[in-house]
């Protein structure tokens, strides 16, 4: 009798890795086009016009889009003095190397921008109050009021999850603690839920008690699980810095918000609760 020949376990594993591998790379090209097709937007303020300006708290606010390779000089120079100014005390003696990095950062292609200006609209009066407060020298005026602070943004993949990443908020001081850095986050948080990304994350120095605070308390930003206090407390000690987030979805919560030792913590405390 002609007996039949089962298929192997073998087969059997060969063919469930082939074909999630190919569920793996199918979501991978799912992402790269996500992250392509939100970083062609050229102007995401177009879709949210209510947001072009800002006139409250004695502020007369326009916005502008930009990218990081048509960047004028004179702007590349505003972008460098403004971090310097707000950012060198805070880096101390890192601020060399990072200052290099910045200027690298905020040229690449992929970067983009919401350029903060004085409106103008502003009455003459506003314009020579804010104008005589400290600034860095040699702010841009072109064809509109002089720039008072910058956003650098970029649509990317954070631990295979599409983020949109804040690389800086740099406002003057003249401008800061008057609602505009909360008005930016929100436009920042529009912005990436349009473009279907699954949370916000950004860095911030330790040193910088103003940004956690505002991120942390105001905005309920977390500290992300992938924050070097949060991944080994060694490591977070020895770090200047902390990475936190705000996640749109189940997905990035459980990725980016809750450490795995939560979940099985969780799964304890309910089995003990339904065996009681």
């Amino acid at each position: 009798m002609e007996s039949k020949v089962l298929p192997s376990n073998h087969s059997n594993d060969n063919r469930e890795n082939r074909v999630k591998r190919k569920e793996v790379l199918e979501k991978k090209k799912a992402m790269d086009e996500l992250i392509k097709s939100a970083s062609a937007d050229k102007d995401p303020l177009a879709s949210f016009p209510s947001f072009r300006h800002f006139d409250r708290n004695g502020l007369s606010i326009y916005l502008k889009s930009g990218c990081g390779d048509k960047l004028s000089s004179s702007i590349k120079q505003y972008i460098m003095r403004l971090l310097k100014a707000n950012m060198e005390a805070l880096y101390g003696f890192e601020w060399a190397t990072e200052e290099k990095v910045k200027r690298s950062e905020m040229v690449a292609p992929e970067a983009r921008y919401i350029f903060v200006h004085e409106a103008p609209s502003a009455s003459t009066s506003e314009i020579l109050t804010m104008s005589s407060r400290k600034r860095p020298s040699n702010n841009c005026v072109e064809d509109r009021g002089p720039m008072v602070g910058f956003v650098h943004y970029r649509f990317t993949l954070e631990e295979k999850i599409p983020v949109l990443y804040v690389y800086e908020l740099q406002l003057e001081p003249c401008v800061q603690a008057k609602g505009l850095g909360n008005f930016l986050m929100r436009l920042i948080e529009l912005i990436a839920c349009k473009n279907r990304m699954s949370a916000v994350v950004l860095t911030v120095q330790k040193a910088n008690s103003l940004a956690m605070n505002f991120y942390l308390n105001k905005l309920r930003y977390v500290i992300s699980t992938v924050s070097p206090s949060r991944v080994d407390p060694l490591l977070g000690i020895e770090k200047s810095y902390e990475i936190l987030c705000k996640a749109f979805d189940h997905e990035a919560k459980a990725i980016f918000e809750v450490h795995p030792h939560t979940f099985i913590e969780d799964m304890d405390e309910l089995s003990d609760t339904s065996a009681g």
